[in-house]
Parts: C-alpha cells; sequence; structure tokens
C-alpha cells in the first residue's frame, strides 16, 4: 500500500473473511473508498438465521452514512419509541421514551439487515465468494489465505470478521479459552398477533430475564429469553431446543410472557460465554473486526452495532493513513477502549435484571419506579456516552 494524501484507498485489495453483519459493513464502506473488495463467505448462500437485533443511534449513523438507512426501513425495520421494564409478573416498573434521545433506535430483523448490506455491497462493487472456508492465513506484506477446498487467495490486507469462533482471531492471538458465565438464552421469532407496537419489552425476574420487541413492520415479535444455571451449554446459534423447555424455565412469569411463549414453535438455545479482548487487533497484513475481536455478551445489545462502527473506522483509518500498518494501528487505538467499556458493562448487567432476593429487588424496582418520574431521562442519559456516539463525525 502506497503513500497517499487523500482520503481514498484506490488499488486496496481486500479480502474480507465472512460475510455477517460486520463483514458486508465493512465491504462496503472499503469499496466506496476506492477498494477493491472480495468477501469469502463459507456458507452457500448470504444468509442469517431468523432472529431480531437492535440497531441503537451510534449504529443508525454508520448505516446512513453508508447511503442505508431508507432501504433498512423499506426491509421492515421497526423505529423503537420506548424501553419498557416490568417484573416477571408483568406490572411496569419503569418506561423509557426513545423519542426524547436523539437518532433513530431500529429493531430489525437479521435476514433483512443482512440483504440490505448484501445488495449495497454489491452494488458498490463488491465480489462475494460463496462456499469458501477458510483452512489457514499467513500474515505478511501479501497475506496468504488457503482455502479449505484447495486454492489460495492474496490480498494487500484480509479481515477476519468470522465471529466469535474466528480462525484469524487465532492466528494473531493464539488459542484462548473463553469461560461459561452461567447463563443461557434461548430465541425464537413468532407472529405479533398480539398487536404489541414499537416498545422494547423486558420482563426482569429472579435469576432469569425475558426481552421482546417488534420486526417487519410490527408483524413478528422477537423474544430472547435468559436463564442462570449451572449446566454448560455450548456456545452455538444453531442448536435446537423444545419449546417446552423453554416455557418450563419461565412458567412462574405473568399473563404478556405466558401468552409470548405460547407461541413459540420453534427456538434455538445457546450458552453465553465470556471472551477477553483481543489483545492483538492485526498483524501486518490480517486484522479483526466485531465479534472476532471484541465479543460481547447480549444484555446492552450492542454486538452488531459494535460491528457496524468497527467497519466505518477501519475503512476510515486506512483511508486517512500513510501506510497500512499506521492505518491498522490507528483503527485499534480509536476502538479498544470503547469496545472494552461495552464489553464490561454488558457483562455487568445481567444481575440487574436477575435479582433473586425479594427485599432488594422490591427496593430496586421501587427505586426504578421513583426515577421514572421525577427525571425521566435519566436513566437514558446515563448511556449518552453510547448511544450518542458518532463514529462518522470524525
Amino acid at each position: 500500500m502506497s503513500e497517499r494524501n487523500d482520503a481514498r484507498l484506490d488499488g486496496l485489495r481486500a479480502l474480507v473473511v465472512g460475510g455477517g453483519i460486520g463483514g458486508l459493513t465493512l465491504a462496503l464502506a472499503l469499496a466506496l473508498r476506492g477498494a477493491r473488495v472480495r468477501v469469502l463467505e463459507q456458507a452457500g448462500a448470504i444468509a442469517e438465521v431468523g432472529a431480531g437485533l437492535q440497531i441503537s443511534p451510534n449504529g443508525a449513523v454508520v448505516l446512513r452514512a453508508l447511503g442505508l438507512e431508507e432501504a433498512l426501513v423499506a426491509a421492515g425495520a421497526v423505529r423503537g419509541r420506548a424501553v419498557q421494564l416490568c417484573d416477571h409478573h408483568g406490572r411496569e416498573v419503569t418506561r423509557l421514551d426513545l423519542t426524547r434521545q436523539g437518532g433513530a433506535y431500529y429493531q430489525v430483523h437479521r435476514a433483512d439487515l443482512i440483504g440490505v448490506l448484501e445488495a449495497g455491497a454489491r452494488a458498490a462493487g463488491v465480489e462475494i465468494e460463496l462456499g469458501a472456508e477458510v483452512a489457514d492465513v499467513a500474515d505478511g506484506s501479501e497475506p496468504v489465505v488457503t482455502l479449505a477446498g484447495g486454492g489460495e487467495r492474496r490480498a494487500d490486507l484480509v479481515i477476519g470478521a468470522d465471529g466469535v469462533h474466528s480462525r484469524l482471531r487465532a492466528v494473531l492471538n493464539g488459542t484462548e479459552a473463553p469461560f461459561f458465565t452461567g447463563h443461557v438464552a434461548w430465541r425464537a421469532v413468532i407472529p405479533n398477533d398480539l398487536g404489541l407496537g414499537p416498545v422494547s419489552r423486558v420482563h426482569m425476574g429472579p435469576g432469569r430475564h425475558v426481552v421482546s420487541y417488534p420486526l417487519r413492520g410490527e408483524s413478528l415479535i422477537n423474544v430472547v429469553a435468559v436463564e442462570e444455571r449451572r449446566g454448560w451449554v455450548a456456545e452455538s446459534w444453531s442448536q435446537r431446543d423444545e419449546p417446552a423447555n423453554l416455557r418450563a424455565a419461565f412458567a412462574d412469569f405473568g399473563a404478556p410472557v405466558q401468552e409470548m411463549l405460547a407461541r413459540v414453535e420453534t427456538c434455538h438455545l445457546w450458552g453465553l460465554f465470556r471472551h477477553e479482548v483481543a489483545r492483538n487487533w492485526h498483524g501486518e497484513g490480517v486484522a479483526l473486526l466485531g465479534d472476532a475481536a471484541h465479543p460481547t455478551l447480549p444484555f446492552m445489545a450492542q454486538g452488531a452495532v459494535m460491528a457496524i462502527e468497527d467497519a466505518w473506522v477501519l475503512a476510515d483509518a486506512l483511508a486517512r493513513a500513510d501506510h497500512l500498518r499506521a492505518g491498522l494501528a490507528a483503527y485499534r487505538q480509536r476502538r479498544f477502549a470503547r469496545v472494552q467499556r461495552v464489553v464490561n458493562t454488558a457483562t455487568d448487567n445481567a444481575w440487574k435484571y436477575h435479582m433473586k432476593f425479594p427485599p432488594l429487588r422490591f427496593v430496586a424496582h421501587n427505586v426504578l419506579r421513583l426515577s421514572g418520574k421525577v427525571r425521566p431521562d435519566m436513566m437514558l442519559r446515563q448511556f449518552d456516552w453510547l448511544y450518542g456516539h458518532d463514529v462518522t463525525a470524525g
């Protein structure tokens, strides 16, 4: 990569390993700056398992800057209006008005976001190679990717956007062992014949909580149910479970939760593991992005959003730098402290939803109720550092 004085990446050859949210966002951001980008996706088609996610304002600004916000809304993304915290019986504890907050807060089906990103990337000239499982990566001034099916791919830069089980993370950091947090999570998507509007709902109970919000123009509801348990469960989103097990785990929750769980026909279960933020984010010609660098627990709904932020910052840092290594170093410097704070905050958040000691739960919920009446903006303001952050502003 030669010296440049402009903010373009003309001539940069980039290979993005992983055709998920982070990988496709990065591919588009690089291509719009003039890079020649190819995405290596091991699956036979760009697809995403059926589930929802939340895109807070700090992620929405990136999608807007990439020209994708209108397409996202057209694909059925719901603009959230509030977050409602309830006890496990269904009584409201407090309500956070998202309309008082600057920026858009979207609730979107993962498959719809993937579709919007893929269309944007292809329109920008990104090549997507399907069925390209990576067997090995050799770092260097011209890194080499060896495919499991045979053949090699060379580039100036290889970016690992290959998720929590990243092969490229191991190349830069060696083998690391995450630890089971003692939490498991079910996820399911159900029809919204309950008439629930554009509100994220959190039902908090002893050792458990349920999050729900609408998708696809409010026609569906995404459900994530988290339970504390000692038994280890694999860290895999594709692992199925019986809906009866989900219903049994939350049998003492009130009618609002029971009505949703009664509609679950298929569900998935995965174990929640804590991973450290990667020590090394890049080598000479290899870099990490999103969950490959900093997997986070789902208790702040920031996993996908952090990958989207990463994508913009990496492309921007490379375009501003005179040399590849300088751009990669700037990328890590701009991101490390922020993602570390997000990971730590998400880790610390679980206990707030799971209070088991009734007197403590009673006091905590009453404090939330009082705060919601006296200072309705106080709870949202404490996260200004997160939601108000705009990586596109430079």
